[in-house]
């Protein structure tokens, strides 16, 4: 983005681009997404963007590093207590499931292997530090402590929108989302109990 302040107008252009554009990437993934759909509905030009964003792969990266901040901070861990952690992040999949489905589409067009981002240690080391300390305290079992992550990760997404068994929504029953929840807190505590040594 340029180095000088917005105006009051090209802040609420610039928020506009955001908006359709994590829409547009959620829906068709940054070889899919088209910049004229997102300058139209926008109502913008692709000048306006590209002065913002450099490039449409610019623009995704601008949208896909504030998802996963956006993540970290709505949902921080807590590592003394992983399963509730775990629900957070169910729900906050069934408030925002585009930004779930940002982070596949990185996945699948930019890193099939490795971490998703070239700079992991900035998105979790105050995870991995959290669960280290949870480790070292005795409530939380032995083990990588990234691996655990990943795994208190795996099992929140498990009727994410991009599972592959089954994708949740918003709208389906209250009661049934309480079912999940309990099975996901159930399931986390177990997973994540401390063991014998």
């Amino acid at each position: 983005m340029a180095d000088q302040p917005l105006t009051a107008r090209g802040a609420a252009t610039y928020q506009r681009i955001l908006e359709v554009a994590t829409r547009e990437f959620a829906e068709y993934g940054i070889a899919g997404a088209r910049v004229e759909r997102i300058v139209a509905a926008a109502r913008t030009n692709k000048a306006q963007l590209y002065a913002y964003f450099g490039s449409k792969e610019g623009l995704f990266d601008a949208i896909f590093f504030g998802s996963l901040e956006r993540i970290v901070n709505v949902v921080p861990i807590d590592a003394a207590d992983l399963a509730d952690w775990a629900v957070r992040l169910y729900d906050e999949y069934l408030r925002r499931p585009d930004l779930i489905r940002l982070a596949t589409w990185a996945r699948l067009e930019r890193r099939p292997a490795g971490h998703l981002v070239d700079d992991p240690d900035r998105l979790e080391d105050r995870k991995l530090r959290a669960i280290a300390e949870a480790q070292a305290a005795g409530s939380v079992r032995e083990g990588d402590p990234f691996d655990l992550m990943a795994v208190v990760i795996a099992m929140s997404m498990a009727w994410s929108p991009v599972s592959n068994v089954y994708a949740a929504t918003a709208e389906e029953p209250p009661e049934l989302h309480d079912r999940r929840r309990t099975l996901l807190r159930e399931s986390v505590r177990r997973a994540m109990a401390p063991g014998p040594a």
